[in-house]
C-alpha cells in the first residue's frame, strides 16, 4: 500500500471509533480538552516510541523521566522519603504487580506449599481477580455495605495466616466511593499484612481536590498501614494511553516486584515490570503531558471535572427515572433508573445522540446502572448532555423495558459453560444478537442497539456471561489472511 492509501485505510477505521476527544465518550477515554498539551505529548509518544525501556543503562533517558513521573507522583500522595515506585503500562498491570509482589514477599508460604490469599471487597476491579488467577492465588471476595464501601469488620474477619494483601478503592469503578481505608489498613498493619490502594482513577483527582478545599477521606500513604498505591497517568493525568505509576512505602516491599534470571547462554533478564521491552513513547507522553500541565494545570483540570460532576449530579436529580447511587466522592457517577425504565435502553438512546455511557449489569440484587467518567472536557458540554439524557429517558421509557423470554432466562440458569459446545455458543450469541457475518474485517458483526444483548446478558449468571463474551471476543479476534501473499500468487 502507497502512504496516502495506508492513510485512508487508518482514517476510515478510526472514523468507526468513538471519539477520544471533545468529552462526548465517557468511558475509557480521559480528555482535558487541551489541544495544545496533547499534540506536545503525542510528539514526545513518537519521538521516543522506538526507545526501549528495558535496558536503563541503554536509554537513561526513559529512567530520568520514569523517576521523575514518580517522584511527582510520590509527592501527591503523601509517601514518605523511603517511598520507590515503578513506570508501568496501566492499571491493571501496576494492581497485578502490586499482588505479586505481596506474594513473593512471604517465601515462606510458598516453601510450605501454602496458597497465599487476598481479601477484598466485591467491588474491588477485576485486575485483582485477573492477577490471583494468573499468580495461582486465592481471593476471598468479601460483601460490602448497604453505601457501597468495603465493611472493615469483615475485611478483618476474612484475613488469615495466607493473607499477604488487602485491598481497598479510592474510588471503587463502580460506585466512585472510597473505601474506609484508614481501618483497614491499621487492622492490616496489626497482622503485618500488606495493604493496596487502588487509586488507579483517582490519584491524579482526589489529591487535588483536597488541595481545592474539598474534603476527601483519608487513603494516602499519611494512613499508617498503606503499603503501596497504584494510579493511572493515562486517566485523570491525562496522559497519552500506556502509563500508570505503582508505589512501594520502601523499597524492600517493592523488591519482590523485580524478576532476573541469568543462568542461559544470554543477556541477563532484568525486568521491574511485567513486560520485558517497554515502548519510551508512553514515559515520554506522560512525563510531558505532567511537565506541561503542573500542580496549577492539573487543579484547574480537576475544579472543571468536580463541576461537571456536581452539575451532572444535580441534574440527574431533576430527571424523573433515575437517581445516583450513593454519594460519588471523585469524578465517576452510577445512576439506577425506576421499574418502568431500561437502562440498556437509555444507554442506546444516549448513543443515538452523540453520547457514550457505560451500562453496569445488576449484581447480588442491586439493579443495573448507566456509569459516567467525567473528565474535565465534558464541563463545556454539561447543559448539552442534561438534554440528551432527558430526552432519552423519555424516549426510552416510551420503547418500554426490553423483554427476555421467562422460558430462556430459566435455562441461563441451568446452563454449565464448562460443558458447552462451539455450536451451542453460536447458537448463543445468535439469540443475543452477537453473531451473523461482519464487515470483512475477520469477525461477527457488532449490533447497533446493545440493549437487548445487555438484557440477555444480564439474565445470565456471571460465570456463563463470562464465558458468552470470551467465546465472542474469540470470534472478533480471527485473522484476515491474504495480505501476506506474493505479488502475482495464485495467477
Amino acid at each position: 500500500m502507497t502512504p496516502e492509501e495506508i492513510r485512508a485505510r487508518l482514517h476510515d477505521w478510526q472514523a468507526g471509533d468513538l471519539p477520544v476527544h471533545g468529552g462526548r465518550t465517557l468511558a475509557y477515554v480521559y480528555d482535558a480538552g487541551l489541544a495544545d498539551v496533547d499534540a506536545l505529548a503525542r510528539e514526545a509518544v513518537a519521538a521516543f516510541a522506538g526507545s526501549n525501556g528495558l535496558d536503563p543503562t541503554a536509554f537513561p533517558s526513559l529512567l530520568a523521566m520514569e523517576n521523575e513521573l514518580v517522584g511527582f507522583a510520590a509527592d501527591l500522595v503523601d509517601a514518605p522519603e523511603t517511598a520507590a515506585g515503578t513506570l508501568t503500562s496501566g492499571g491493571t498491570e501496576s494492581c497485578m504487580l502490586s499482588v505479586q509482589a505481596a506474594r513473593d514477599g512471604r517465601p515462606d508460604l510458598a516453601a510450605a506449599g501454602t496458597r497465599a490469599s487476598i481479601v477484598v471487597p466485591d467491588t474491588v476491579h477485576a485486575a485483582f481477580h485477573k492477577a490471583a488467577h494468573y499468580f495461582d492465588m486465592e481471593v476471598r471476595v468479601v460483601a460490602t455495605r448497604a453505601d457501597h464501601r468495603a465493611d472493615p469488620a469483615a475485611m478483618a474477619a476474612a484475613c488469615d495466616d495466607t493473607t499477604v494483601l488487602v485491598v481497598v478503592s479510592a474510588p471503587s469503578y463502580a460506585h466512585g466511593v472510597i473505601d474506609p481505608v484508614t481501618e483497614i489498613a491499621a487492622d492490616a498493619a496489626a497482622r503485618g499484612i500488606r495493604c493496596h490502594v487502588d487509586a488507579c482513577i483517582g490519584g491524579w483527582v482526589l489529591p487535588f481536590k483536597a488541595r481545592l478545599g474539598r474534603e476527601v477521606a483519608p487513603w494516602t500513604f499519611a494512613v499508617e498501614g498503606v503499603t503501596s498505591i497504584s494510579m493511572d497517568l493515562h486517566k485523570y493525568g491525562y496522559a497519552p494511553k500506556g502509563a500508570s505509576v505503582l508505589l512501594h512505602r520502601t523499597p524492600a516491599l517493592r523488591r519482590p516486584q523485580y524478576f532476573a534470571h541469568a543462568d542461559w547462554p544470554g543477556y541477563t533478564m532484568l525486568n521491574a515490570t511485567l513486560q520485558s521491552t517497554r515502548s519510551g513513547g508512553p514515559v515520554a507522553g506522560a512525563w510531558t503531558t505532567v511537565k506541561a500541565l503542573g500542580v496549577d494545570g492539573y487543579l484547574e483540570l480537576t475544579r472543571a471535572a468536580l463541576e461537571a460532576t456536581d452539575r451532572i449530579i444535580a441534574g440527574v436529580g431533576g430527571i424523573d427515572g433515575l437517581t445516583v447511587i450513593g454519594e460519588p466522592e471523585s469524578t465517576l457517577v452510577a445512576m439506577v433508573a425506576d421499574d418502568d425504565l431500561d437502562v440498556y435502553t437509555v444507554a442506546d438512546e444516549m448513543t443515538e445522540r452523540g453520547w457514550f455511557t457505560q451500562p453496569q449489569m445488576a449484581y447480588r440484587g442491586q439493579p443495573p446502572s448507566l456509569h459516567l467518567s467525567l473528565c474535565a472536557a465534558t464541563l463545556g458540554s454539561v447543559d448539552e448532555f442534561l438534554a440528551a439524557l432527558a430526552d432519552s429517558v423519555v424516549a426510552a421509557r416510551a420503547a418500554g423495558p426490553v423483554a427476555v423470554d421467562a422460558g430462556v432466562v430459566d435455562l441461563l440458569q441451568v446452563l454449565d459453560p464448562a460443558t458447552l459446545s462451539e455450536e451451542e455458543f453460536d447458537g448463543l450469541l445468535a439469540a443475543g444478537g452477537l453473531g451473523g457475518e461482519g464487515d470483512g474485517s475477520g469477525g461477527p458483526a457488532l449490533p447497533k442497539r446493545m440493549a437487548p444483548v445487555n438484557a440477555l446478558l444480564d439474565a445470565a449468571p456471571p460465570a456463563l456471561r463470562e464465558a458468552v463474551l470470551v467465546a465472542f471476543l474469540d470470534r472478533l479476534a480471527r485473522p484476515v489472511r491474504g495480505a501476506a501473499a506474493p505479488t502475482g500468487a495464485g495467477e
